[in-house]
This record gives C-alpha cells, sequence and structure tokens, in this order.
C-alpha cells in the first residue's frame, strides 16, 4: 500500500522536476527566440507540457508498486 509519506515525496519530486525542466526549457528557449533564433520555439512550446509529463512517468512508478 501507499504511504501518506510516498504521496508527498512523489508531490514535491514532481513540482521540483517539472518546474526545473519546464522553467529550464523555457530560459532557454526564450534566449534563443530574443536573439532571433527561431529554432528556440521548439523549447519554448513543450516546456509545461513536459514537466507534466515527468510527473506522470513518476506518478505511474509509485502506482506500480500497488
Amino acid at each position: 500500500m501507499v504511504t501518506r509519506e510516498e504521496i508527498l515525496v512523489l508531490g514535491l519530486t514532481a513540482g521540483v522536476t517539472g518546474s526545473l525542466v519546464g522553467g529550464l526549457m523555457l530560459g532557454i528557449g526564450m534566449g534563443l527566440v530574443v536573439q532571433g533564433a527561431h529554432i528556440g520555439w521548439l523549447l519554448v512550446l513543450p516546456g509545461a507540457p513536459v514537466g507534466g509529463i515527468l510527473g506522470y512517468v513518476l506518478a505511474r512508478k509509485l502506482a506500480k508498486k500497488l
């Protein structure tokens, strides 16, 4: 059975890794766009979904324990 502690750690881990990855993609992508490199949009647009997918993957890993 999944404990409260594991759910709390899942939330914290998903939040931190998601925001770090999404923030880095957004920051680097916006830097490229501002400098005129349109390839930066390939980092900006999927930044948030990639951060969310990391949380989903962590949740699936925890759900396998059941």
